[in-house]
C-alpha cells in the first residue's frame, strides 16, 4: 500500500522552466543532481524519494497520455553507462515531442544515486537494490535486505510503479550484452533487437529483483537492457548511437521503428 507520505511525494511536481540547451552527465561516477534540463518548454521533474544519504531520486516526466512507459538506469551504481544514456533520451524527448502522443514517459536516470556517486553496486547500506523487491522468489538475507523494501530507494521505485501503472518498463544495466525480459516482455525485447546488435536472451529472474517483482508478480512487461562492459568508456553521443533506437523501439511498441 502506498503511504500518505509516499502519495505526497509521487504527486508533488517541480516545474522547471528553462531556456537554452541541455547539460548532460558525460561519464563516470559524477553526481548528476545539478540542474540539467534547459529548454523553451516546461519539463516536470518529480522527486520521488531520497536515498540513504538524502540524495534526491529524480524522475523526469514527459507527456500526459494514457499509456505510461518507465525507463530507469543505474539501480546498480557501478553499472553507470545507463545514466548518460537516460539523459540522452531526455534530450531526445525535448527535441522530438511526437513520441509523446498518447503517452507519458518517465525517466529515472539514477535509481541508486548513492551507489552511482560512489561507483558501487549496492546502496550506502550495502544492500543490492535489485534484490530488495517483494517478489515471490525473494530471499531475506543481509545482502538483499533483511526484509523486502527495506531501502528507501526501492520504496520510491515501488511507489512510482503503483502510482503510474506503467504499460512496460526498461531497466538499463551492464555488462551481460543482451536484451533480457521478464513477464510478457518477449515481443518488446524482439522489437528492440531489430534496431541494435544485442541478442534477446532470457536470463531468468533473480531473487527479489525488479524483473521478478514487476514481470512475474505484477505481470508488467519489463526489459533489462544489458549493455556491454566496454560501453562505460563511450561518450553519451556514442551510447545513443548504439542503443538509442532500441530504447525508442520499446517506447513506441507495438509500432515498428524504421
Amino acid at each position: 500500500m502506498t503511504t500518505t507520505a509516499g502519495k505526497k511525494r509521487i504527486h508533488t511536481f517541480i516545474t522547471i522552466i528553462v531556456f537554452s540547451t541541455m547539460a548532460l552527465v558525460v561519464s563516470g561516477c559524477v553526481d548528476p543532481y545539478a540542474p540539467k534540463i534547459v529548454s523553451p518548454l516546461a519539463t516536470q521533474t518529480e522527486i520521488i524519494g531520497q536515498s540513504v544519504q538524502n540524495r534526491p531520486i529524480e524522475c523526469f516526466r514527459f507527456g500526459d497520455g494514457p499509456e505510461t512507459i518507465l525507463v530507469l538506469a543505474s539501480i546498480h551504481g557501478n553499472e553507470s553507462a545507463g545514466t548518460p544514456l537516460a539523459y540522452k533520451l531526455i534530450e531526445h524527448l525535448q527535441k522530438d515531442r511526437r513520441l509523446l502522443a498518447n503517452r507519458t514517459i518517465l525517466i529515472i536516470p539514477a535509481a541508486n544515486p548513492d551507489g552511482y556517486a560512489a561507483g558501487t553496486r549496492d546502496n550506502t547500506n550495502e544492500v543490492d537494490l535489485n534484490r530488495n523487491f517483494p517478489a515471490a522468489n525473494r530471499i531475506n538475507i543481509t545482502e538483499y535486505g533483511t526484509h523486502p523494501l527495506s531501502e528507501p530507494e526501492t520504496v520510491a521505485l515501488k511507489e512510482v510503479i503503483q502510482a503510474y501503472h506503467p504499460a512496460r518498463i526498461v531497466s538499463i544495466h551492464t555488462p551481460l550484452s543482451c536484451i533480457d525480459y521478464d513477464g510478457p516482455g518477449q515481443p518488446i525485447a524482439e522489437n528492440m533487437a531489430r534496431v541494435c546488435d544485442l541478442p534477446v536472451t532470457k536470463l531468468g529472474a533473480h531473487p527479489g529483483s525488479m524483473g521478478a517483482y514487476v514481470g512475474e508478480t505484477l505481470g508488467i512487461p519489463i526489459i533489462t537492457l544489458e549493455l556491454r562492459e566496454t560501453d562505460k568508456i563511450l561518450t553519451p553521443d556514442e551510447l545513443w548511437a548504439k542503443y538509442g533506437r532500441a530504447i525508442l523501439a520499446a517506447i513506441v511498441y507495438p509500432e515498428i521503428l524504421y
